[in-house]
């Protein structure tokens, strides 16, 4: 047992809330350093999904030839059809609440069907073109069914894949390497507003659901999504939009960081609250420097030279105080 465990035992008896047997059991428990391999089981589990579907997505491309057309899709649909088939048998059932399988292998065999399923619809588009020239379905159809399986079987990997096919209908990719090298989004700003409805689609959401008592703890992944997808577009639109349109942008950022700076505190969410400062810390720089290109100051440059360093130090000594701040209150 370390040395913190120990001293935070020894508090909790010294406060009378435990007693002295209690904390001998405790003490004799920490002793016997027994540690969990639940986590490290579950991530190899994760990888196995991973490396199963990108396996038969690598087969079907050496051997696409070889193998044919219609062999591919029957072989993946057995996959499909037998992986589902012991989902729903061993489900619980749709229920609002958070549920979980007997056996957690059951949740990433889910998964496994859900990205099978939508290999499956694509590369029927791609080849037969299933769909005619509405590509748009080839992206609804799996995330329709995506959205369906998470909230059936209570999945929070695939209701990740359903916003992101989400994202992809309506346009946008929603990783940010993928939206600042989208040329679509420097040539133009409606897939910008696209991209901040969406997200404050996903917002009113997460109220609503949170008002239903619906799977309210799949409200984390509903604002880290709605989180990256608002402030990416707008950073976007604040570096590449002329003409004012920026200052547009610029209240969105501000709104958004506001809105997530009091949600990560209700929620006690770390990783909402951290994004939310580099956000708008970086928001906050292009909005300095849009201002200062409409202001000469060409007679203060060494001025500003001098105090550039003096104004990132203070911003990394600013993020590390906030930090501990908001670890302080969410350990309170």
């Amino acid at each position: 047992m370390n040395k913190f465990d120990d001293q935070a035992t020894k508090a909790l008896l010294e406060r009378n809330l435990i007693t002295e047997n209690q904390y001998e059991e405790i003490t004799s428990y920490r002793n016997l350093n027994i540690f969990s391999l639940n986590a490290e089981l579950k991530l190899f589990l994760y990888l196995s999904v991973l490396l199963f579907t990108s396996g038969i997505g690598v087969l079907i491309y050496n051997n696409i030839d070889s193998i044919g057309h219609i062999a591919i899709l029957s072989l993946l649909l057995i996959v499909i059809v037998v992986c589902f088939y012991f989902c729903f048998k061993n489900s619980k059932g749709f229920q609002k609440q958070e549920t979980a399988f007997e056996h957690p292998v059951l949740e990433y065999l889910v998964l496994a069907a859900n990205i099978l399923t939508c290999v499956f619809i694509g590369y029927l588009q791609f080849q037969y073109e299933a769909f005619g020239t509405h590509y748009g379905l080839a992206t609804l159809i799996p995330t329709v069914v995506s959205f369906f399986c998470a909230y059936y079987f209570d999945n929070k990997s695939v209701l990740a894949i359903a916003i992101t096919g989400l994202a992809a209908y309506v346009g946008l990719s929603v990783t940010p390497q993928d939206l600042l090298n989208n040329s679509r989004f420097y040539s133009g700003q409606s897939l910008g507003y696209s991209a901040v409805m969406l997200g404050g689609l996903l917002i009113l959401w997460t109220i609503y659901s949170s008002k239903i008592q619906l799977k309210t703890h799949f409200k984390i992944i509903y604002l880290t999504f709605a989180l990256h997808i608002i402030s990416i577009a707008s950073i976007n639109n604040l570096i590449y939009y002329y003409y004012g349109i920026w200052i547009v942008f610029a209240f969105i950022l501000a709104g958004s960081s506001f809105y997530f700076y009091k949600v990560s505190h209700q929620m006690k969410a770390m990783s909402l609250y951290v994004f939310m400062i580099i956000y708008a810390y970086i928001g906050l720089n292009i909005f300095l420097f849009r201002l200062c290109e409409a202001v000469d100051f060409s007679d203060f440059w060494q001025l500003l030279i001098l105090i550039l360093p003096v104004y990132f130090i203070g911003s990394i000594i600013m993020f590390i105080k906030l930090i501990k701040t908001f670890n302080k209150e969410i350990a309170a």
